[in-house]
């Protein structure tokens, strides 16, 4: 299927690696170039040089913290026109809740809610004056079914939803569509930072708390980041424009729910 967006030019956050990568490259798959983000430099680069080798776009990149003020504004100048926007972030660490003060609360939401609205208020504008965009949003499968460890990414991600699900209704009639991708247990560096901190809490091996991981999950597996990324550039193809504020769970059927 053509998915019509060659051409376009998208910014994807912490694409370096991971669920952000596997977006970035399956977004130049269909023609888009590229800004790309992380906060390393190295591995940054040699992924746009991947991309650039395998798909023939071009990509610009920017090694910052998109999580700070000065890191963003180092992103947005590097962008002269951007069509498509996949917000990322790296989650707020596990915890019990007697663990967590106010700045861990500030610090998760600047990362994982106040930092994909302020992407999206500086490129919306744009994308409204053109007619067209594209925005999507890696928020968590924690959103639908919250992760009692994972209290602090609970708490922005569902804050993220709730200013979305007004926003995607409020811009989708100027040609701009905004939705959120929730994954669930993808094989990534975060899970496996979060089959460690599992084995070592229950004391077995890492492999074993894998293993117990991936029983839970219907597909009996871990997600991966190409397939995680086939659903992204979808959700910013052409074919996407009455899809409008939506929540889409890649979890393998691992949150059992009707709706």
């Amino acid at each position: 299927m053509d998915l019509g967006i060659s051409g376009k030019c998208a910014l994807v956050c912490a694409a370096s690696r991971g669920l952000g990568r596997g977006c970035a490259e399956a977004l130049a798959a269909e023609g888009v170039d590229l800004v790309i983000n992380a906060r390393g430099a190295e591995a940054l680069e040699a992924t746009a040089e991947a991309i650039r080798a395998a798909h023939g776009v071009q990509v610009r990149t920017v090694a910052a913290d998109i999580t700070t003020e000065d890191g963003r504004a180092a992103v947005l100048a590097a962008c002269a026109q951007i069509d498509i926007l996949v917000t990322n972030a790296g989650g707020p660490p596990p915890g019990l809740w007697s663990d967590w003060e106010r700045a861990d609360f500030i610090a998760a939401l600047d990362a994982n809610m106040l930092t994909p609205i302020a992407l999206m208020k500086a490129l919306l504008p744009g994308m409204i004056a053109r007619g067209w965009g594209r925005v999507v949003n890696i928020t968590s499968g924690s959103v639908k079914a919250p992760i009692p460890q994972l209290g602090l990414s609970n708490s922005a991600r569902a804050g993220l939803t709730g200013y979305v699900a007004g926003t995607a209704r409020q811009v989708a009639g100027k040609g701009v569509i905004i939705n959120n991708l929730l994954p669930g247990i993808h094989d990534t560096d975060r899970a496996a930072s979060l089959d460690a901190a599992k084995a070592k809490a229950e004391g077995v091996s890492v492999p074993e708390a894998r293993a117990g991981r991936e029983a839970s999950i219907p597909a009996g597996r871990y997600g991966t980041a190409a397939e995680f990324g086939a659903a992204c550039a979808f959700l910013c193809s052409q074919h996407a424009g009455f899809i409008v504020g939506q929540n889409l769970l890649l979890d393998g059927g691992a949150i059992n729910a009707t709706l």
